[in-house]
């Protein structure tokens, strides 16, 4: 195998590690059902604003979620095409499926325990497990989701702090969402402040890290 292709192959196998781990986080936040991310919140508000306007049997929440990122892809590609990868496909078809199975696994335990003094802390732990999976998805370069991406191209264009655009990408996706008519809860409100700081801290953990094993490995 030749070096460029095993660099992308563990490139690829680095990003579904931190695919993986991310879900895992984002499984935690939507068992704990106490408000959609960010992301969830503008894809709510454009799909019931959508919905009211127009009459299209195929209009779905998760159709409206595929739509939306198709469209910043498209709008990458046009703005600095080099952040769309491989790794941006198969974060739009591998996470659902990789979330079906963390469901599967863990909704016994939140029925089990269906508290808020127990579901606060899983949502704040699976907000923190989200970012630290996403720094490993963004620091891998082998491409990263699309909702992911604008945080991440504008921190890169403005040299602004990934952690302070990362936020502010966020409330902005809240506002816009529930103006639209897209609803939130505590839940939103922990992932929109916690997410961008934690991940603003392990971004350069998780690239020293990934950087020393690929130094390795090669």
């Amino acid at each position: 195998m030749k070096k460029a292709t095993k660099e992308l192959f563990l490139r690829v196998i680095t990003l579904m590690i931190g695919l993986t781990i991310a879900h895992l986080g984002v499984t935690l936040f939507l068992l704990a059902n106490l408000g959609a991310d960010p992301f969830n919140v503008f894809v709510q508000g454009i799909f019931r604003t959508l919905s009211e306007t127009i009459s299209f049997s195929l209009l779905t929440h998760g159709n409206t979620h595929m739509c939306i990122s198709l469209l910043i892809i498209l709008v990458l590609l046009i703005v600095d095409k080099h952040y769309i990868k491989i790794g941006t496909v198969l974060c739009m078809f591998c996470g659902g499926p990789i979330i079906d199975f963390f469901q599967w696994l863990l909704a016994p335990l939140f029925a089990n325990y269906p508290t808020l003094w127990f579901k606060i802390p899983m949502l704040a732990i699976g907000c923190i497990i989200l970012a630290f999976g996403m720094t490993i998805v963004i620091k891998s370069d082998a491409g990263t989701g699309p909702n992911d991406l604008v945080a991440v191209v504008i921190s890169d264009k403005s040299k602004k702090k990934f952690s302070i655009v990362r936020m502010i990408v966020d409330f902005s996706f809240v506002l816009i969402g529930f103006l639209l008519g897209g609803s939130f809860g505590i839940g939103t409100i922990i992932c929109a402040f916690l997410v961008g700081p934690v991940a603003g801290f392990f971004l350069p953990k998780s690239e020293a890290g990934i950087k020393t094993i690929l130094t390795k490995l090669l």
